[in-house]
């Protein structure tokens, strides 16, 4: 390790020469308490900005051991330092001056969800601190211009490792609130499945957001109350007493009129996967874990997904418990969407009719005396959703505006009315007793066969390649030979993932909060196909060693390259098995 003196020393040398020079900086520097490390530099000032890493020794760092003893405290606290780092660092962007991207200072900017993140990092042994960054080496054209990089490494930079990533610095009250939260937001997860609930709704809570593209609070807002019947009270270790709507497992029914809130509500429910920042109005909005959001895909890939629960005697012949296609409908999509729900492990799916196949969901009684189910080849998920329940185990929250055929299936019912949750199932289950569903005799359904093994057809290193391991910013793999493969990975928002020449299209799998989850999920498609896609594991036990992998080692395990990139935000398991399951470049 150099001193942050020899540092300045080579930038002097290196002042006006041309901008590869730069290239010399690469190292790790000791400052006044923490260490800097520039771990890639750009190529030239317009290219992808270099890589900075920030380390600060838990001694240093200053953190009291029970901000971050337990893996929930530790990632609320990761993403608190990443916020006030981020704001402090924002200001100093591009008051280095140059060409290209010469004075840029970036990190991680979270959003509503406390995600973990390759941006900031704790040692849960020791306390000791990295963030990740990127700074945009500055330059007159093509030539170094070190005097503006010194004013970002021994001014800028100081100033923001200082006043925000040390403990000493920070208000420590506001600290200890967020462990709390943490802590209060973990024992409600814990009381869920103590409970028996799928979801927690917080009285108070505030679930409408500013607009369709903010997910910040709307000011003024309804504010969630509870019906009555379904109010439930949980002692939190911090908060105390708090009340809200318990939904419990089973099937649960949302009804209501036209923006009346009921989308709203399962929006809430949908990301309550996550923890929520303090002010959110959403923090306590708890959701079993492993929750689904299904949903009709036009135009997917399915690769031999057995969704004959669903769907049987088609009239070409094809072979339903192994269904492939590559553009897939309405129905089909939802089926197989369901399957791979299930072969993922969910507990919980959530449903808006909205968003669904008609003709997947319903078949009402005069279509099934016009249409009899000898020449429909749908059994509509109505038929299967108590047996989905009672067989397997999977509750169901449904959203529904404009049948009533799912009163007669469900456990609890649900009015919302202005945003006011009303429990109204005796009602709506006496008046569907005078319409009756048709008789029609449901046939049982078998089990589907999750033995799915997973071949990476053509263009990526594989188990029976072998795999090499890479260099730069992890986005090469070699083979056993040693010759480089290029793996390139883009991502477009929450839309869509290039890998190399395949696009991975994830615009329906809605419970993706931020792009940085997709960067990762790029990145694990890349490890897998290196290391699993050879036709002897199933995709079950792909992801689960794979999570696995993550969740001992970090999300860095699969990064095969000489530094960790900064962009990079920890998956459920559920996105990862979405992912496979429509990357086109795999068969079984």
């Amino acid at each position: 390790m150099k001193s942050s003196a020899e540092l300045r020393d080579l930038l002097d040398r290196i002042d006006r020469r041309g901008y590869p020079a730069y290239k010399e900086t690469k190292g790790i520097y000791q400052f006044g308490g923490y260490a800097l490390c520039i771990d890639h530099v750009q190529g030239d000032p317009f290219a992808a900005p270099s890589k900075v890493s920030i380390h600060i020794a838990g001694k240093d760092a200053g953190f009291p051991k029970e901000l971050f003893d337990k893996s929930w405290k530790r990632i609320m606290l990761q993403d608190y330092l990443l916020r006030q780092f981020y704001r402090a660092v924002e200001e100093y962007s591009f008051r280095a001056k140059g060409s290209g991207k010469s004075g840029l200072l970036a990190v991680s900017r979270p959003g509503q969800e406390i995600l973990e993140r390759s941006a900031c990092q704790m040692d849960a042994s020791n306390g000791n601190l990295i963030l990740r960054m990127e700074v945009g080496f500055p330059a007159n054209g093509r030539t170094v211009n070190s005097r503006e990089l010194e004013k970002i490494f021994f001014d800028f930079l100081p100033k923001c490792v200082k006043g925000n990533l040390f403990y000493k610095s920070l208000d420590a009250g506001i600290l200890k609130k967020n462990a709390n939260l943490a802590e209060d937001q973990q024992y409600i997860r814990e009381q869920l499945k103590e409970r028996g609930l799928v979801a927690f709704v917080a009285n108070g809570a505030v679930l409408p957001r500013e607009s369709g593209v903010s997910k910040r609070p709307m000011k003024q807002a309804v504010a969630f109350k509870a019906p009555a019947s379904m109010e439930v009270s949980i002692q939190l270790p911090h908060y105390g007493e708090l009340k809200g709507m318990g939904i419990p497992r089973g099937i649960t029914l949302i009804v209501g009129g036209g923006y009346h809130g009921k989308s709203t509500l399962l929006k809430a429910v949908e990301l309550g996967v996550y923890s929520h920042v303090a002010g959110d109005g959403r923090e306590y909005v708890i959701t079993d874990e492993t929750a689904m959001k299904i949903r009709a895909e036009d135009g997917r890939s399915i690769r031999n997904v057995d969704i004959s629960m669903f769907i049987n005697h088609l009239p070409n012949g094809k072979d339903t418990t192994v269904f492939s296609t590559e553009d897939a409908s309405g129905s089909t999509s939802q089926a197989a969407n369901v399957i791979e729900a299930m072969e993922a492990g969910t507990k919980t799916f959530l449903i808006d009719e909205d968003t669904s196949a008609t003709n997947f969901m319903i078949r009402d009684e005069l279509m099934q005396r016009v249409v009899n189910r000898a020449s429909e080849p749908i059994t509509p998920f109505v038929d299967r959703i108590r047996e989905i329940y009672e067989k397997y185990g999977i509750s169901t929250i449904l959203v529904a505006g404009s049948s009533g055929s799912y009163f007669h299936k469900a456990d609890k019912i649900l009015q919302m009315d202005c945003y006011e949750p009303k429990d109204i199932t005796e009602f709506a289950k006496a008046e569907a007793e005078r319409y009756p569903l048709a008789a029609e005799p449901v046939p049982e359904c078998k089990e589907p066969d999750f033995r799915r093994c997973p071949v990476q057809s053509g263009g990526g290193a594989s188990e029976r390649g072998g795999s090499g391991r890479g260099r730069g910013n992890g986005r090469r793999g070699g083979d056993a030979g040693g010759r480089e493969e290029r793996v390139k990975i883009k991502t477009t928002g929450c839309d869509t993932i290039s890998l190399n020449k395949e696009n991975i299209d994830m615009r329906y799998v809605e419970q993706l909060a931020d792009n940085e989850q997709m960067t990762s999920l790029g990145y694990i498609l890349s490890y897998a196909g290196k290391h699993y896609f050879s036709g002897r594991k199933s995709i079950q036990s792909i992801v689960e060693e794979i999570s696995g992998l993550i969740g001992e080692k970090g999300i860095g395990a699969v990064c095969e390259g000489s530094y960790l990139p900064s962009g990079l935000c920890v998956p459920r398991k559920q996105e990862i098995f979405a992912c496979l399951n429509r990357y086109r470049g795999l068969r079984f």
